[in-house]
């Protein structure tokens, strides 16, 4: 069989320093190769993207983006997750993250379903250790999991896929995730909550998202009731980006402590800083601990969670601080770099009101209640 091609097929396989297409133009040919089903073309017009990518200016970048996301859905689904990839490269070069977002994240859902089917399928069929997406071969664990009654030819292939692609939805996902407006979209629609869901429900241990939890939970311009029961004070708050509560706890310290509203000893100014926009950069500094975190009916809430695990009353996430019940440290910084944090208080309350919403909360539980 001759292995000499056409010249249309080799400018298109290997651009020429003469003819070099531009990166929109190679976006248009893979719009192209989708829109015909041919998945044959699939990859290589994709790679021919790839290597454009990097030249290609920013303008060029931003406009591929959405283009790209658009295909997505009905491209093969090998590929598919090399695709999110370059999408997620383009939203971290300025492409609306919003116009993305959509096909990634249910991209990242359809990976998800498809790696715990594998789960699943492989300690039906006898358990070990699950396949090595570096070493071992996809094609013999589909003939694995495949069984009658069980997971069909086309179930097992996307199981199969979503093991060996998860993580590359996970990177694209955060590509997205990172910005305001699509965690607030996919909070609205519900998506966040469905992929929390499948988090929690996954088996296999070779994927973490506990990262990615922690930046899909994160509230932006969220209105933050605290009530400082020792001197029985009120605060409205608004906090944007914050991704856990050590956080919070820092920038909580700053505002109400270091803005003269409370007693305490205020945080150290770099370790604020870390909390609210600069980098570590090999820096190790520790906060300390200013209160109790206290949910309205008691209960403890823990540094280690989410400002999202603050209870909504009265359509307003509300927050009672208590006393430091033992001396309490940690590393300085945010857990999500990525992510800039802003605390800012709104207005103090009167003490009427105060007093009255104070009132109609419990004090927190003992320290052994809360540990046991």
């Amino acid at each position: 069989m001759s292995t000499e091609q056409s010249p249309e097929q080799t400018s298109a396989a290997v651009p020429s320093h003469r003819q070099q297409p531009t990166l929109l133009e190679a976006v248009a040919e893979l719009e192209a190769v989708v829109a015909a089903g041919d998945d044959e073309r699939f990859g290589p017009a994709l790679g021919l993207v790839g290597g454009l990518f990097g030249p290609a200016g920013p303008a060029e970048r931003r406009a591929a983006g959405p283009r790209l996301a658009a295909l997505l859905p009905d491209a093969p689904p090998f590929p598919r997750a090399h695709l999110a990839m370059v999408v997620g490269a383009c939203v971290e070069s300025g492409a609306d993250p919003v116009a993305c977002a959509g096909p990634v994240l249910a991209g990242l859902r359809g990976a998800l379903t498809g790696a715990q089917r594998l789960v699943e399928g492989w300690a039906r069929t006898g358990g070990g250790p699950l396949p090595d997406q570096e070493a071992d071969d996809p094609a013999e664990a589909h003939a694995r999991i495949e069984s009658p009654g069980h997971l069909d030819a086309w179930n097992a292939h996307l199981a199969v896929v979503g093991w060996w692609t998860l993580h590359l939805w996970q990177q694209a996902a955060w590509a997205v995730y990172a910005h305001a407006p699509v965690r607030a979209e996919a909070r609205t629609s519900g998506v966040t909550e469905v992929l929390l869901e499948l988090f929690d429900r996954y088996e296999g241990e070779r994927h973490d998202f506990k990262g990615l939890t922690h930046l899909a939970l994160v509230l932006d311009d969220e209105p933050l009731l605290v009530l400082d029961r020792p001197t029985g004070t009120g605060y409205l708050l608004r906090m944007s980006g914050l991704s856990d509560t050590f956080q919070l706890h820092t920038l909580l310290a700053d505002v109400l402590i270091g803005g003269g509203h409370l007693p305490g000893d205020p945080q150290d100014p770099e370790v604020v800083a870390l909390a609210r926009t600069e980098f570590l950069d090999g820096r190790r500094l520790i906060a300390t601990g200013a209160f109790n975190l206290v949910a309205p009916d008691g209960s403890w809430l823990w540094n280690e969670g989410t400002p999202s695990d603050i209870p909504v009353v009265d359509g307003v996430r509300t927050l009672v601080l208590e006393q430091l019940p033992y001396e309490r440290s940690w590393s300085a910084g945010r857990f999500i770099q990525e992510v800039p944090g802003e605390l800012r208080l709104e207005r103090v309350l009167d003490p009427a009101e105060a007093a009255q919403r104070l009132a109609r909360t419990v004090p927190g539980t003992s320290t052994a209640s809360a540990f046991g």
